[in-house]
């Protein structure tokens, strides 16, 4: 699990994050498959391809990578805030890859974030870059990991272990039935359900989700009529399967 096989394609590189990236790319193209389906392989994307570094040849789902030297569960950089807004609207996020790298260029982790877990919830608006800067004005942004639910943070690789591919993509088709759900309100049903998962309990109650109305109000201050809307995505939850219902205002999260 480790770069040094790829160091020669960096050689004429001089900055560290230009190094990283060409390692990082490279070992990605010869070691990953793809979680969406039976491939072995998946294909590098033409160079300036915008947001998207790999592509599965059989089904065609797209992949964004993010190598990092130190890992952040918090949040990590993105790009531009308005392009990602439209891509979230428009439900043409790729798939994102992070993968983590130590100093002797070996992958301690690889973390999968499925497209349909990317709601405007989850992106942090970033303060303009400064009148001096070579792009004034521009806006980047933030995506927030720890406001993803753990069902969109699958582990290919912890701490240099690596996970069978068959559990990945079983993760990953469980994960996938949100993409059911149509975009403008997704970000809805993945709010109730990053509730349902902080309270890290496999029985709940519909009033200890209520006490986190004053949370997902401010998520989306435009609904005036909270308590219903998080009934209605108890329901959509329901549906796709990721909770079921006991009666009388309890739910189970299913093993």
């Amino acid at each position: 699990m480790n770069l040094e096989c790829s160091l020669r394609l960096a050689s004429g590189y001089k900055s560290a994050s230009q190094i990283a990236r060409v390692l990082t790319e490279d070992w990605c193209a010869r070691e990953l498959y793809c979680p969406a389906c039976d491939s072995k392989r998946l294909s590098s994307s033409m160079a300036n391809t915008p947001a998207v570094d790999f592509t599965c040849p059989r089904c065609e789902q797209l992949y964004q990578l993010k190598s990092l030297r130190h890992w952040n569960s918090v949040k990590i950089v993105d790009a531009g805030y308005e392009a990602m807004i439209r891509s979230i609207r428009a439900d043409r996020i790729p798939n994102l890859f992070v993968l983590q790298y130590s100093s002797r260029w070996s992958i301690d982790n690889l973390l999968l974030v499925p497209r349909m877990f990317f709601s405007e919830s989850v992106i942090e608006k970033r303060k303009p870059l400064g009148p001096v800067a070579r792009r004034a004005g521009w806006v980047g942004c933030n995506i927030l990991l720890a406001q993803i639910p753990p069902d969109g943070k699958i582990a290919v690789v912890a701490d240099g272990m690596t996970a069978p591919p068959d559990q990945v993509r079983r993760e990953y088709a469980r994960a996938s039935k949100l993409a059911e759900v149509p975009p403008s309100v997704r970000g809805w049903t993945l709010d109730v359900l990053n509730v349902i998962r902080k309270l890290r309990k496999s029985e709940f109650s519909l009033g200890e989700v209520y006490t986190s109305s004053p949370e997902l109000g401010a998520l989306h201050p435009q609904n005036q009529n909270v308590r219903p809307k998080i009934r209605q995505q108890l329901q959509v939850l329901r549906e796709l399967g990721l909770i079921q219902f006991l009666g009388r205002g309890r739910y189970v999260v299913p093993g």
